[in-house]
């Protein structure tokens, strides 16, 4: 772009352009990452994908414009080179995302077979039938004991992934045919490996208390947990001082819109079961469950008032619980706190619900971030799958990931 334009005085140039431009182009990543435009699952040439492309670009052109004109540190304000940097990052970002969601969905497909009859084998078939930008076709689904079908399709079918369900190692016929197709440099799967890949969630039905032990064990994580606990304190501490700039027009918003008072605390479930505290901004109206109990929230609830209903969207109502972090019950990242008269009815109804507590609860998790505010115990069981799998994956690059895309919510107003 800038040996087109200036030739001569190129290097002169680049030297002047080169950092502003860096930091442009990573805030460039920054944007489409937050907007989710490096999910895997939305890699589809779908409307919605590139509304969302061409809102993220908009939005990106106008970050990297104001960054010009508002920290003019670097000297330069590049109208025209900062339109050819817009024009070429969209032209080249939209034909590769293009040519990448053809390419994944018809040209260049691993072709799967799954071995089993379960559950979780069935919903993850159906999963990849929904979701061919991920690269890989169903070819079918095969019984345990059908060893000849599963020769012919080996055979028959060019296949490339075999996912293989728990009861399928317990045959050894079926074992030796695995032995047997590995000249066909076929790669083999069992089968929660594969949906949680897939997915990002944890497969309940194929888990046990052995899956707890092998994938918890606190030796590898003892210098992220210290690390972290840091991290929750720092961040806290400045997060929660910049939100208190902001108490005086969320008090006064509640006040005006709603009588009562302005926080609310509520007890929750903690690290290991241990209760707790916590306060946030009342967003219902006053003593909402004094004549029906604690009862699960809902996507239109009527309790919630207007402006309380602005606040949950924005998560501006958890603000007061940077103070929670700071004093150690929950962290910044991890699964979300029960209530306990709820936590009495998961651990009985959800397998392995408790288990979510062996780690510190969050103000945000990979569950809420990619599942919707839970109202029954279905929805429990499903969340129960992004916490184990972050429990399991928890890492510094997932909570980075996690608060970005709780960014994002807070920011499209999305919450609930």
């Amino acid at each position: 772009m800038l040996g087109i334009r200036y030739d001569e005085i190129f290097y002169l140039q680049l030297r002047l352009h080169l950092l502003p431009f860096g930091i442009i182009f990573a805030l460039w990543l920054l944007v489409f990452y937050i907007a989710n435009l490096y999910d895997r699952h939305t890699f589809r040439n779908t409307p919605y994908f590139y509304s969302n492309l061409v809102r993220t670009i908009v939005a990106a052109g106008l970050i990297s414009t104001s960054f010009f004109y508002l920290i003019p540190i670097f000297g330069i304000t590049p109208k025209t080179n900062l339109f050819i940097f817009i024009a070429l990052f969209a032209i080249f970002d939209t034909l590769g995302r293009s040519l990448f969601n053809h390419a994944t969905t018809q040209s260049f497909k691993r072709i799967t077979l799954i071995v089993g009859n379960t559950s979780v084998a069935h919903e993850t078939a159906e999963f990849i039938n929904v979701n061919p930008q991920l690269g890989y076709k169903l070819a079918a689904i095969i019984q345990p004991d059908d060893i000849r079908g599963l020769k012919n399709s080996i055979r028959e079918k060019h296949v490339h992934t075999i996912v293989i369900s728990p009861e399928g190692y317990k045959m050894p016929e079926l074992i030796d045919t695995f032995y047997q197709a590995l000249s066909k440099r076929i790669t083999f799967y069992d089968l929660s490996t594969f949906y949680e890949r897939l997915t990002g969630r944890v497969p309940l039905g194929t888990i046990d208390q052995l899956w707890f032990l092998q994938n918890l064990t606190e030796d590898n994580k003892r210098g992220y947990e210290v690390a972290k606990r840091a991290g929750d304190i720092v961040f806290g501490l400045v997060f929660g001082a910049i939100s208190a700039l902001l108490y005086p027009f969320i008090s006064l918003g509640i006040a005006l819109t709603s009588p009562g008072p302005v926080f609310y605390t509520q007890i929750r479930q903690g690290h290991l079961g241990r209760p707790f505290k916590i306060i946030k901004f009342r967003t219902m109206v006053a003593n909402a469950e004094a004549s029906t109990g604690a009862v699960w929230a809902s996507t239109d609830d009527t309790r919630v008032t207007p402006f309380g209903r602005f606040l949950r969207r924005t998560r501006l109502d958890e603000l007061p619980q940077f103070w929670t972090v700071i004093a150690g019950h929950i962290s910044l990242v991890g699964p979300r706190a029960e209530r306990p008269e709820f936590h009495e009815l998961l651990k009985k109804e959800v397998p392995f619900y408790e288990e979510r507590y062996l780690i510190k609860p969050g103000l945000t998790g990979w569950a809420q971030i990619n599942y919707p505010y839970g109202s029954s115990v279905a929805d429990a069981a499903e969340k129960l799958k992004y916490d184990l799998y972050y429990i399991k994956n928890r890492s510094f690059a997932l909570d980075v990931g996690i608060i970005l895309k709780t960014l994002r919510t807070a920011l499209s107003q999305a919450g609930n």
